[in-house]
C-alpha cells in the first residue's frame, strides 16, 4: 500500500508550473550585450546545444522543488495484516472398515466413497485439529489430533477392509474418539461417526459410549451408509475365488439416532454417493465457528527518497551552473 501521510501538502504542486513560467518569462525580458568584433563565428558555435542547455537549470529547478514537495507530504508505504482470532473445533472422524464397507450400493463401493468426501471435508476445514479413528471388530487411532490435513488426507486414503478383524464395534470406535478428544480444552468438540452395520463386537456399546461423550461435552453425529433393501458385495469364495453376492442392508439407525440424540448430535442416512456428500457438506456448515478478522496496516516513511532526490537535483544543478552550463555575466 501507498499513501501520503499530509496530502494537503500536494496543492502546493499546482504553482509548480505557474512559478516554471514566471521565471521563464523573467528570463526572456532580461536584456544583456556583450561587444565582438565578429558575430559570425558567436553564431556559429554551440548551435545544437545552446537551443536547450541553457533550459537544463531551470528544469532541475523544477524537479528539485517537486522531490521536496512530495518529501514534505510524508510518503509512505504499508504492509497489510490480518489477525485471525478464532478457537478452533476437535473432530474426531470414526470410520468402519469392516468388510460390508466393500458394498458397491455406494461408487465405486461404501469405503472407497466414504474415504473420498472425508478427504473433502478435512480440506475445506480451517484452524480445526482434525483426528481419524477407524474400526472393524476392534477399534484404533490412525491420526491423532492434528492441524496437518495433509497427513489426516492420506491416511485417510491407506484405509482398508482386513486392517483388523472383521466385525462391526460401533461403540469401541466411538469410545475411542472420544477418549482421544478427553484432554482437549476447545469450546467444540465433535465426532462423526459413519458405520454401514449395528454393533456386534467390543466391550463397550454405543450407548455407553455416547453417555461418555455427553460426560465430556462431545457432540457426536452419526451416519448409516447404505442403500435401503440389499446390495451387491463382493465375497471370496474357496472355489470360485471372488463372486458377488445380495446382501441385507441393515443399519441399526434407532441406535445410531439415541447416541446422537445423547450427545446433541444428528443422525443423517446415506443411501447413495450424493447424499453422503451432502451430509458431510451440511456437518461442515453445521459445525462452523465465528471468526473474528482484525486488520491492520504498518507504514514506513519514504520520504527520505523523495528528499534525497531534490538534493541530488539541487546539488547537479548547482554543479552544472558552476561549470559546463556556466552562463556569461
Amino acid at each position: 500500500m501507498f499513501r501520503f501521510e499530509d496530502p494537503w501538502v500536494l496543492a502546493i504542486l499546482l504553482l509548480v508550473p505557474l512559478g516554471y513560467l514566471l521565471r521563464h518569462r523573467l528570463e526572456r525580458d532580461r536584456t544583456a550585450t556583450l561587444r565582438y568584433s565578429a558575430v559570425d563565428s558567436v553564431l556559429e558555435a554551440g548551435v545544437g546545444r545552446s537551443r536547450w542547455a541553457h533550459r537544463v537549470p531551470g528544469l532541475l529547478r523544477t524537479l528539485a522543488l517537486v522531490g521536496l514537495i512530495l518529501a514534505l507530504a510524508r510518503p509512505q508505504t504499508g504492509i497489510t495484516s490480518e489477525n485471525i482470532l478464532t478457537e478452533g473445533i476437535d473432530i474426531v472422524l470414526v470410520l468402519d472398515i469392516s468388510s460390508s464397507m466393500l458394498a458397491e450400493d455406494l461408487e465405486p463401493n461404501r469405503l472407497e466413497a466414504t474415504k473420498v468426501v472425508a478427504a473433502d471435508f478435512v480440506t475445506g476445514r480451517r484452524n480445526d485439529r482434525i483426528g481419524l479413528v477407524a474400526f472393524a471388530g476392534e477399534a484404533f487411532t490412525q491420526v491423532p489430533l492434528t492441524l496437518d490435513y495433509d497427513v489426516v488426507r492420506t491416511l485417510i486414503g491407506e484405509l482398508d477392509t482386513g486392517m483388523v478383524e472383521d466385525g462391526t464395534a460401533v461403540g469401541m470406535g466411538l469410545a475411542t474418539a472420544v477418549k482421544r478428544l478427553q484432554a482437549s480444552e476447545v469450546a467444540s468438540k465433535v465426532v462423526i461417526l459413519l458405520t454401514d452395520g449395528r454393533s456386534n463386537r467390543g466391550e463397550i456399546g454405543p450407548l455407553t459410549a455416547a453417555r461418555m461423550a455427553e460426560a465430556l461435552g462431545v457432540r457426536v453425529y452419526t451416519i448409516g451408509a447404505g442403500s435401503r433393501g440389499t446390495a451387491r458385495v463382493p465375497v471370496n469364495d474357496p472355489l470360485r475365488g471372488r463372486v458377488y453376492a445380495r446382501m441385507r442392508v441393515d443399519i441399526d439407525e434407532q441406535t445410531l439416532e439415541e447416541v446422537a440424540g445423547i450427545t446433541g448430535g444428528r443422525y443423517f442416512r446415506a443411501t447413495d454417493t450424493e447424499s453422503l456428500a451432502a451430509i458431510y457438506a451440511e456437518i461442515d456448515e453445521l459445525e462452523r465457528t465465528e471468526v473474528e478478522v482484525e486488520n491492520f496496516t504498518q507504514y514506513a516513511e519514504q520520504f527520505p527518497l523523495a528528499l534525497g532526490f531534490g538534493l541530488l537535483l539541487i546539488l547537479t544543478e548547482l554543479g552544472l551552473s558552476q561549470t559546463v552550463l556556466r552562463k556569461l555575466p
